[in-house]
């Protein structure tokens, strides 16, 4: 995968230090033997492992540096002396500007980390989209940090110790939002953001975060020449100097990939897609749409519920964290293919949804926001006693429906969202033992949630709910997903959508070119109508979703390995035993593919706890 880990402030000696960090990155290159560059000082260490492009390593008179990502330099100074003497020595010059100056100068997606010993000062700062991530510990006056929880627990002053908060998250969100992890005292930079450490103590910052210009006026005509001006420098930034290919699940996104791909290559871009043989699930012909229309030379692979069971361990290992989208394994078997292929590097459309307003909830926000526009004393006096006290309206479709839509109006955001949240349904303490919960909160997650979207200044419904999920869906969700099924398949992986042209060229559509009534990503489709084939236009939003529900219900090889992972879990004292038992039981055969999601969630936590014997609570 490649990333930076390191510490500061505890040592015995540079030979020593050099061998525990060296340590400490074994797991950033276990699946695609990426070398390790490491720089010790006496007082601490830092390494990083990464391809030739992406790994940065500097030290010099008790400073050391390490960059991981295929990064610009603002600056064309700073970029001069970084191609004359080295990324690192045009680093070194920035530091002393300032943590601010530093993080500003940086353009892509970037890890970074700046350790002082002269001064005992360190700074780490990720890119401004969270694209790489990187946590940290303050044990005593040491800090320890890491693009992987993996590589932390490796340092003695940082032993693993589970945080029952971070798994409750887990089960709650599928995945730990940042800055939260599942260990205690461990915590993750947000994206736009750093850490300053200074004797001992540390404080965060923010250098950057998403500014919307609502009220543009600019002509159609124009903003569509800018952007697609937009799309191919953002494509042709992102090929790099290796061999390229690009996901294509005939969606929006990915299919704009390909052709853009297309156009700026020169040539047929090679594009790979994943399909099912599950009704429902499968969307293949959307990409062979899509490739025909572009004339990409197109790659197909039909995973089996047999590739499913014989990736769920290594998805388990290759996450530091419990992550439970299953969409992860369909990401590895594409990002695999093309690997054996000779692509180095994957384009992810990933972003484009948050950028452009593509996800179906927004729509539907939309229309529950109308509710707050009718006066209160019309609401509360006329409209909801009517629709409540109506007798006999349990029975009348019509009245439930209106019933239904009230009440999820009436939910403040952003907890609207969570309305249908899956341990919300079964409820947390049907779910989890009462030890268990005894040490977590389960009022946290909302509150998180209410803390993100209270940090977006957007007048507008769509941009706030856009601002939420370029940290929840995109940073702590997608990014993640596909980050770690290409790492698992040894494969690197960009995200043109998440240029910094691309994100402020979005930042200055106005609501309604994202948002228009309910028509989702309005402006995004229109300025691409002659340039994407019409059924792309048109098509309802899928992606690689896996049908893990149905086909648990049919797959001897899964049944074995959910069930033994499950009763696995039992032993833990996390999850009720009952509540597994009747999960895996009753719920499963009422609705294989809402309650099989639970199944997963759990299941991959115990694979997860499976690959991490020291891992405790």
């Amino acid at each position: 995968m490649s990333g930076i880990c390191g510490w500061i402030g505890h040592g015995h000696g540079a030979a020593e230090n050099r061998v525990l960090v060296e340590a400490m990155a074994a797991p950033l290159a276990r699946f695609d033997g990426s070398a390790v560059h490491a720089e010790a000082g006496n007082a601490g260490a830092v390494a990083v492992a990464a391809g030739v492009d992406c790994a940065h390593s500097w030290q010099r008179d008790g400073l050391a540096i390490a960059l991981w990502g295929d990064v610009r330099l603002r600056d064309p100074a700073m970029a001069a002396l970084a191609q004359a003497e080295g990324m690192g020595a045009a680093l070194a010059v920035l530091w002393k500007q300032g943590a601010e100056a530093l993080c500003n100068a940086l353009s892509g997606a970037f890890a970074l980390a700046v350790l002082d010993e002269r001064a005992g000062e360190a700074l780490l700062a990720i890119d401004r989209m969270g694209t790489h991530p990187m946590a940290y510990q303050l044990a005593g006056e040491t800090l320890v940090f890491g693009s992987s929880a993996d590589s932390i627990v490796r340092h003695p002053q940082t032993p693993s110790k589970l945080d029952p908060q971070g798994l409750y998250d887990y089960v709650y969100f599928h995945m730990v939002p940042a800055p939260r992890t599942v260990y205690q005292g461990q915590q993750r930079l947000l994206p736009g953001s750093y850490l300053r450490y200074r004797q001992g103590r540390v404080e965060t910052g923010t250098y950057w975060r998403m500014r919307f210009q609502e009220n543009g006026s600019r002509p159609f005509g124009e903003l569509k020449e800018e952007f697609r001006d937009v799309l191919r420098s953002s494509v042709r930034d992102a090929c790099g100097s290796q061999p390229v290919g690009a996901f294509l699940s005939g969606g929006t996104d990915s299919s704009t990939l390909a052709g853009i791909l297309c156009q700026v290559g020169g040539k047929a871009a090679k594009t790979y897609s994943i399909g099912f043989e599950a009704q429902g699930y499968d969307e293949m012909e959307y990409a062979r749409i899509a490739s025909r229309h572009f004339g990409t030379e197109h790659h197909e692979y039909y995973v089996t519920p047999d590739d499913v069971a014989a990736a769920i361990p290594q998805i388990a290992q290759v996450f530091d964290q419990p992550f439970g989208n299953a969409s992860a394994v369909p990401a590895f078997y594409c990002a695999r293919m093309a690997r054996a292929d000779g692509v180095a590097r994957m384009f992810g459309g990933d972003g484009g949804d948050e950028l452009f307003g593509g996800n179906e909830r927004y729509s539907k926000q939309h229309v529950f926001a109308l509710y707050e526009k009718v006066p209160s004393l019309l609401r509360k006096a006329l409209l909801e006693p009517a629709v409540f006290n109506f007798p006999g309206g349990g029975h009348v479709k019509l009245l439930r429906k209106a019933r239904s839509y009230i009440e999820q109006a009436s939910v403040p955001m952003p907890a609207r969202l969570e309305t249908y949240n899956l341990l919300g349904r079964y409820g947390p303490s049907q779910v989890f033992t009462d030890d268990f919960l005894a040490g977590a909160d389960i009022g946290s997650p909302l509150a998180g949630l209410n803390h993100t979207y209270g940090q977006s200044d957007a007048p507008s419904l769509i941009n706030r709910m856009l601002a939420l999920d370029l940290k929840i869906t995109l940073a702590d969700n997608d990014l993640p997903k596909v980050m770690k099924a290409c790492e698992l398949a040894g494969m690197e992986v960009a995200f043109p959508f998440l240029s910094e042209r691309m994100v402020e060229f979005s930042a200055g559509l106005t609501p309604q070119q994202k948002l228009n009534g309910t028509q989702l990503r309005y402006f995004f489709k229109e300025a691409l109508r002659d340039f994407l084939p019409n059924e792309i236009i048109t098509k309802q939003k899928h992606g690689f979703g896996l049908p893990f529900g149905v086909w648990l219900q049919q797959n001897r090889v899964l049944q074995e390995l959910a069930a033994d992972s499950l009763d696995g879990l039992k032993r833990r004292r996390i999850v009720r035993p009952e509540f597994i038992d009747q999960l895996f039981g009753q719920h499963l055969a009422e609705h294989a593919g809402y309650h099989g999601t639970m199944v997963w969630v759990l299941m991959m936590l115990e694979q997860w706890f499976r690959q991490r014997p020291l891992a405790s609570a």
